[in-house]
């Protein structure tokens, strides 16, 4: 189980460096565009093997929705984007979530 989880921060952390690449590859930067397509794809490929060691409702979840999160926190904290109280309470929603499902899915 500990490959799986691996494999899923595998997944998570190439996920996150492509769509922080999408801004840039918007502007036609073939560099940006390579990161954003190898990105995506090694993400997937990932996450296709985590689905072979773990249930598709706690990978899935926990890989949307620390994918989604880390990208909220490196938007606010070096992208400068906004912080306010509804951004923090809906990414500690997120984090209960995924915490949750992980708990009801634990044997």
């Amino acid at each position: 189980m500990l490959l799986a989880w691996t494999y899923l921060a595998a997944a998570i952390a190439l996920e996150v460096t492509g769509t922080l690449a999408l801004n840039a590859a918007g502007t036609g930067r073939p560099g940006a565009i390579a990161v954003v397509v190898v990105g995506y794809v090694a993400s997937f490929g990932f996450l296709a093997l985590v689905l072979q060691r773990m249930e598709v409702s706690l990978a899935y979840a926990v890989w949307a929705g620390v994918g989604t999160a880390t990208i909220a926190v490196v938007g606010m904290t070096a992208l400068g984007e906004p912080v306010s109280p509804a951004k923090l309470a809906s990414l500690g929603l997120i984090i209960a979530g995924v915490v949750g499902l992980n708990l009801a899915g634990a044997h």
